[in-house]
């Protein structure tokens, strides 16, 4: 009888893996483990007992509170679109080779005299090229007829639309947020009939048309509504601003007017109008402002109200420095040269925004028939 099969041979079964040890098996181990438990323990409490409070101030801090939650009004809830920032610069020009800062023309007749003031800082084609998107900014904030002296000159406007677009501009804007109601003030002024028959496109401000406007350095407006959709685009900003005696600052010309292109409760800034006349020059720096000083409205500012506050002053200033432009306005055209400036010059001054001496610059005066 053959033997019985043999069994194969087996290996033994593997031990198995050693399992580390849950916790210390020495005194002095367990201490420690112990230890470092209750630290762990008492961290995740801390890091939990934060978060509640945290939650609870959220809840429960009135709105407006750092990082409260309550939404009474759900203004919280909306997006907030980024703020606007204007050309790194401005809208300056570069000067040109031997022109003047100031040009200074008297006279009769309204575009000889408009074209040598600007001839003299250096020539409109210097200031406008082809295809350029120009701004013209006009002070229209009453509802006041032309010859009172309170708003810019419709033909003062309408040459000045006309010679951007002979120079090339591809489109002049014309833009104001009155004071008053702006289609009645642009009425009665003249200028909206102006802009139009000159062929320029005409902005009245609507709610819509403000954006957050962010002026680094600003003291009063660093953040603040801005008529920014007639700026949709622009590649330069000319200024033109009537010569008017003024209630609160003493004289309102260039640098005053940036004021129409701010939305918001603006009248609070009353309360330090020359404060705010020196940040709207750090706001807005335009490619050049014109000062008409034709007809002077030499008291009752701004509003006016009556022929026999204004007079004849047969003058208008080109000007690449809107301050040195209101200096010589507030001598030699509202004839104050006794008096001291208003303080916002010495403000502008001190931020390096322009120069109140005048004198000190580059002056070409010519005067025509």
């Amino acid at each position: 009888m053959p033997p019985p099969p043999k069994k194969p041979a087996t290996e033994p079964p593997p031990e198995p893996p050693e399992l580390p040890e849950s916790r210390p098996n020495s005194a002095p181990g367990l201490e420690s483990y112990r230890r470092e438990q209750r630290r762990r323990f008492l961290k995740g409490a801390l890091a939990s007992s934060g978060l509640a409070l945290g939650a609870g101030w959220a809840a429960l801090a009135p709105p407006g509170f750092p990082l409260s939650l309550r939404d009474p009004t759900g203004e919280l809830g909306k997006p907030r679109p980024s703020s606007l920032r204007l050309p790194e610069g401005g809208y300056a020009v570069a000067p040109r080779l031997g022109a003047a800062d100031l040009g200074i023309a008297h006279g009769s007749q309204l575009m000889p005299m408009l074209r040598a003031a600007i001839d003299a800082i250096g020539g409109i084609q210097h200031f406008i090229q082809r295809g350029d998107v120009v701004l013209l900014k006009p002070n229209v904030a009453f509802e006041r007829a032309a010859a009172l002296g309170a708003t810019s000159d419709p033909e003062l406007l309408g040459a000045l639309v006309a010679l951007c677009r002979e120079a090339g501009a591809a489109e002049v804007r014309v833009a104001d947020n009155p004071i008053e109601s702006p289609e009645a003030c642009f009425a009665r002024s003249g200028l909206q009939r102006a802009a139009v028959e000159a062929g320029a496109r005409l902005f009245l401000p609507q709610h819509a048309d403000f954006r957050e406007l962010l002026t680094p350095g600003a003291a009063l407006i660093e953040r603040w509504p801005f008529f920014a959709r007639p700026f949709s685009g622009v590649t330069k900003v000319i200024g033109l601003a009537p010569v008017k005696d003024h209630n609160l600052c003493r004289a309102s010309m260039t640098t005053k007017n940036w004021y129409g292109l701010l939305g918001g409760r603006r009248n609070q800034f009353h309360q330090d109008i020359h404060g705010i006349i020196a940040d709207l020059a750090l706001m807005l720096r335009p490619s050049f402002v014109v000062l008409d000083g034709r007809r002077v409205l030499h008291r009752s500012g701004p509003t006016g109200g009556s022929l026999s506050d204004v007079k004849a002053g047969h003058t208008l200033v080109a000007a690449t420095d809107s301050l040195a432009a209101d200096a010589y306005g507030w001598s030699e055209l509202l004839e104050r040269r006794d008096e001291p400036l208003p303080r916002y010059f010495a403000l502008c001054a001190e931020r390096h925004l322009g120069q109140p001496d005048y004198r000190a610059l580059r002056l070409a005066e010519v005067r025509l028939g």
